[in-house]
């Protein structure tokens, strides 16, 4: 566990992002992501004739069903975050996830982000948790991957007016 003290330069008017608006994104996102696997396991059902995808009826079919699933999470994740730096859920509530230099995930951080983040939750979301102790809002994953999540600020240029 490294933990990372300083923030890039440049980087001080990027404010971390807190633990609610975090998961509140991540709760968008997985209504979305829950949407794209309910397709996919609807597309393998079809192979089992209805029943569930399970092992002892197809050990094969099984394993490519939770390989394909772990494709699209990746997927998911590592279109949105290597070409705008932010999911749909992340964009809703003004967050961006970048490197700890400013720069813009690839898809190797993009991994290590997603691995790191189950380590994140195994013990209970301590790893989650933990930005609410951290000066800077880390999460464990946060820190093992070398990303960060800030608040984008809101734009001055552009208002919404309701007719």
């Amino acid at each position: 566990f490294d933990p990372m003290s300083s923030q890039p330069e440049g980087a001080g008017a990027a404010r971390p992002a807190g633990l609610g608006r975090r998961l509140a994104a991540m709760l968008y996102d997985a209504l979305l992501l829950l949407a794209l696997l309910m397709i996919a396991t609807a597309v393998f059902l079809s192979f089992t004739g209805g029943e569930a995808v399970r092992w002892s009826t197809s050990p094969a079919l099984f394993l490519l069903h939770k390989v394909v699933s772990l494709a699209i999470i990746v997927a998911f994740y590592g279109v949105f975050w290597t070409r705008q730096g932010h999911t749909l859920g992340m964009a809703s509530w003004r967050l961006r996830v970048q490197r700890t230099d400013g720069s813009r995930l690839g898809w190797g951080d993009t991994v290590r982000r997603l691995s790191a983040a189950v380590l994140s939750w195994l013990p209970a979301g301590l790893g989650w948790l933990w930005c609410l102790f951290d000066r800077e809002h880390r999460t464990w994953h946060d820190a093992l991957s070398r990303t960060r999540v800030i608040v984008v600020p809101k734009s001055r240029g552009t208002k919404t007016t309701v007719r």
